[in-house]
Formats: structure tokens, sequence, C-alpha cells
């Protein structure tokens, strides 16, 4: 989610390319929803575009093609790359960036009439045959025993994935400023050591924070935020040379090398998957982090 300087977390907005389009929400579908227990839609957005911080009154699973969606929700970051979408419980505050030329699709179900229960934002398996349900349902012309026989079998096959990319953020005023900075600007090569006499902090103090905070040292965290950002960079038709220059790797087989740790992929396989959304779906699981 791209927090709003007011954000309760005090942390900065990521960065954010030339020509970004910032929008204040996605588009509820106009017109009475009441007999419909999933609306669905889509729409191809062409510039990078940012969401805001908002909530809707249904629940909402979107996903992309061609492209991959960032949403921060509270003190998580969730990236939501081919073959995987996301659900958003009603009343979630919630907002994204996607990225240039993607094809977004979103329904949204009536809380009132989904038998589907999540604990919370939960990245969920968009197989082939949940998308093309999905995909129905945005039809204007399915009588009411059609469409009710396509919505059961959406919440037959709605199934959370194996795994969840997510990344803590630290909400913790003491290092908030490391992460302020990280956010900006993922390539930031500073150490531990120069972030603590920075911030007028010991190393261990620092190190300790992260841990309690994150559950990752603060050498990995910053990895998983680089590779937040690289899933977003390489859906956008960047080539793995660029990516790992743009995020301050010395060497792409380094980048390489971080990618794999946290993802289990290559950066290659990903990319590759951007465009074979149902490969992404076979490849390995997302690593929780």
């Amino acid at each position: 989610m791209v927090p709003s300087p007011s954000d309760d977390l005090g942390l900065a907005t990521w960065r954010r390319d030339p020509g970004t389009v910032v929008r204040r929400a996605v588009s509820v579908p106009a017109g009475d929803l009441t007999p419909l227990a999933i609306v669905a839609g889509s729409e191809v957005t062409g510039p990078a575009t940012d969401w805001l911080p908002h909530s809707h009154p249904r629940h909402e699973l979107v996903w992309v093609r061609g492209g991959t969606l960032t949403s921060r929700i509270g003190r998580r970051i969730l990236t939501v790359p081919a073959g995987f979408g996301l659900w958003l419980p009603a009343g979630v505050v919630h907002g994204g960036r996607l990225t240039a030329g993607a094809e977004l699709h979103d329904a949204f179900f009536d809380p009132g009439r989904t038998p589907v229960e999540f604990a919370g934002p939960t990245l969920i398996t968009m197989t082939p045959l949940l998308e093309s349900l999905l995909v129905r349902l945005a039809r204007t012309d399915l009588d009411a025993g059609a469409r009710a026989r396509t919505e059961a079998v959406v919440f037959d096959v709605l199934d959370p994935a194996a795994r969840q990319f997510a990344l803590e953020l630290p909400g913790d005023p003491r290092i908030d400023p490391i992460a302020e900075a990280l956010l900006a600007d993922p390539a930031d090569v500073r150490g531990l050591l120069e972030w603590a006499a920075l911030l007028g902090l010991s190393d261990r103090t620092i190190t300790r924070a992260f841990r309690e905070t994150t559950g990752l040292s603060f050498g990995q965290w910053r990895q998983v935020l680089r590779v937040h950002e690289a899933v977003a960079l390489l859906s956008g038709g960047a080539d793995v040379q660029a990516v790992s220059e743009r995020l301050g790797y010395a060497q792409p087989s380094t980048f390489i090398a971080a990618f794999r740790r946290v993802l289990n992929v290559t950066p290659g396989t990903l990319a590759l998957d951007v465009r074979n959304p149902v490969s992404a779906v076979q490849s390995a699981g997302l690593p929780t982090t």
C-alpha cells in the first residue's frame, strides 16, 4: 500500500517513477449490486499506477496479467506476482502500486453471501479455472441461474496460496528512518554501522529492533524489500542486468543469488512467469517472509 504523508505509521511513500498516475480508489462497478454475490471487472491502466489508501464495503479479490501489484496494508507489504491474487476483506484499508501496461482484474464479494472466510489479506492461487469463472461473472448476459451456479463453483475453488510473500515493516520509531529511506530507494547501500552512527544508536540496538519487529535481521530485511522491488521491475519489462544495477548490486550474479534465496526461483524464471501466469502457479511456492 502506498501510504499518505499522514499515514499513522509515519513512513514515507515508496519511490514513484516519473509518469506514475495516482488514484484514490479502485472503482466499484456502478448500479444496483444487491442481487449479485460477486461482481467482477477489469481494466488496463496504461501507465504505472498508485492507489492511495481506501477501503470497500465488499470483500475484494484483485489480480493482474502482464505485470505485478504491490500492496501495503498496515505494517505489511505484499507483492502479488503473475498467477496469484490478493484477497482483501471488507473494510480493510489498502492501496497499491501497479506496474505499467498491466491488465487489472478485480471481483467484489458480498460479505453476507460469501461462505469463504480468510483471517486477513491473503494471497490466493489464481488457477485457470478460478480466473475463467470470474471472467465469466463479468458478463452482463448471464441469467440468475447461470450466475448462481458459477458463483458456487468460485466459492469451491477459492483457496489461499500455500505461502504468502509479505514483508513486515518495523513500526519502531528508532529504526523507521531506515525503512523510510529504503522504501524510497531500495538501492541505498548504507550498512548497519553507518545507520548506527547516523541515528545515534548502537548496531546491536538496530539489529535487535529489526529482529523484534520484523523477524529478520537488517540485512535480510533489506534483501527481501529489494526482491519486492525487483519483482515489480521485472514485471515491467526490465532485464536482470538493469534491475541488478538499479537495486545497488555490484554484480548480477549477486542479485540472482539473493533473489533465489528469497523466492526459490531465478529472476529470469519469474520474468517468464509474468508472460505465462499458468507457469507462475506451477512454480515453487512463495516463501513467507
